[in-house]
C-alpha cells in the first residue's frame, strides 16, 4: 500500500453528505466540472485520505474520458454513454463529487433492460498522452464496415450471424422490428445458388448415369463449414491505433488478414484444391478458431 502523507489517513469508506452516498476504492463517481455548461467527468475511486481529524477528505480518482475529450474524438460508433478507461490519474476533494454511477463491461450493457442516467460502458483503455486504446481493433459489422454501437437498431442474419443496420439493407426501423426471420443478400443468393446447383447436378447425373453429385456436396459442405471463415474472405477489423502490426494489411480504415481473400470457394472441384492450399501456407495465426481481437 502506498504511503500516506504525515498527518493524513486513508479510509476505507467516506460519506458524501450532500447527496447521501457512501464511497469506497472501487466505486465510480460523478465529479463537478470546471465548466458548468459540460457533463459531469466520470471517474473511478481508487483511495480516499483524510486528515488526522477526519476532514478535508480526497479521493484518488483514475478518469474516465469521453470519445469527444480524446485526441480522435467522436466517431460514429461510439456510444452515447461510452467511456474510455484513462491512464490518467488525480486528487480531487470529495467534495466535487456529485454522485455515484456505473460503469460496466460492453456485454454486461448490452444485457441491461434499461440503460439510466447513471449507466455507462467501457470497451476500451485510453492513453492520454499518445491516444491509443487497448485494445487497438475491433470487429466490424454491416455493410458499412463499422463497429457495434449498441444505441442502433441491429438485424442479425439466420445465415452468416453477421449484423446488419436496418438503413443499410434499404429496411425502415420499423420493419426490422417485425422480422421474424432474415437472411442477408450474400446468404440469399447463396441458397438460391446452392439450390440451383443441386437441381443441374441431379440432372446431368441422371442423364449420364454417372454418381450423384448431390450427396458428394452435402459431404463436402459439412467437411468444410468448421473452416469456412477461413477460406472465405475473412472478417474485417476496425483499427483503432496507427501502428501496423505483422500479418495485416492496411486497407483504409480497415484491417484485413493477409491472404484472407485468396481464398474462395468457387466450385466444388475446387474446394480441395482451394482447402489444401490454405493449409499448406497459412500460418497458425490465421487458423485460430479464437482469434482475439
Amino acid at each position: 500500500m502506498a504511503k500516506t502523507k504525515p498527518g493524513r489517513r486513508t479510509l476505507d469508506s467516506y460519506t458524501v453528505k450532500h447527496i447521501s452516498k457512501t464511497i469506497r476504492p472501487g466505486d465510480c463517481v460523478l465529479m463537478r466540472p470546471s465548466d458548468s455548461s459540460k457533463p459531469s467527468y466520470v471517474a473511478r475511486v481508487e483511495k480516499i485520505e483524510a486528515d488526522s481529524h477526519g476532514a478535508n477528505v480526497r479521493v484518488h480518482v483514475r478518469w474516465y474520458y469521453r470519445p469527444e475529450e480524446s485526441i480522435g474524438g467522436r466517431r460514429q460508433f461510439h456510444g452515447s454513454k461510452e467511456v474510455f478507461l484513462s491512464d490518467h490519474f488525480d486528487i480531487q476533494s470529495a467534495d466535487t463529487i456529485e454522485g455515484k454511477c456505473m460503469v460496466h463491461s460492453f456485454k454486461s450493457y448490452t444485457k441491461l433492460d434499461a440503460v439510466g442516467n447513471d449507466d455507462f460502458f467501457c470497451r476500451f483503455e485510453y492513453n492520454s498522452s499518445t491516444g491509443a486504446f487497448n485494445p487497438d481493433r475491433v470487429a466490424v459489422y454491416c455493410k458499412c464496415e463499422m463497429p457495434y454501437n449498441p444505441d442502433d437498431l441491429m438485424v442479425q442474419c439466420e445465415g452468416c450471424s453477421d449484423w446488419f443496420h436496418p438503413n443499410c439493407i434499404d429496411m425502415t426501423a420499423e420493419e426490422a422490428k417485425r422480422l421474424d426471420h432474415f437472411y442477408c443478400h450474400n446468404c440469399s443468393s447463396e441458397d438460391q445458388k446452392k439450390l440451383h446447383n443441386s437441381h443441374v447436378s441431379t440432372r446431368h447425373a441422371d442423364a449420364k448415369g454417372s454418381v450423384d453429385t448431390t450427396h458428394l456436396g452435402r459431404i463436402v459442405s459439412r467437411w468444410t463449414k468448421p473452416a469456412f471463415h477461413y477460406i472465405q474472405p475473412t472478417r474485417k477489423y476496425y483499427r483503432m491505433g496507427s501502428m501496423q502490426f505483422p500479418g495485416w494489411l492496411m486497407k483504409g480504415s480497415v484491417m484485413y488478414r493477409l491472404g484472407g481473400e485468396s481464398y474462395l470457394i468457387v466450385t466444388w472441384q475446387h474446394i480441395l484444391v482451394q482447402y489444401s492450399y490454405l493449409f499448406a501456407h497459412a500460418s497458425p495465426f490465421l487458423l485460430s478458431s479464437s482469434f482475439r481481437i
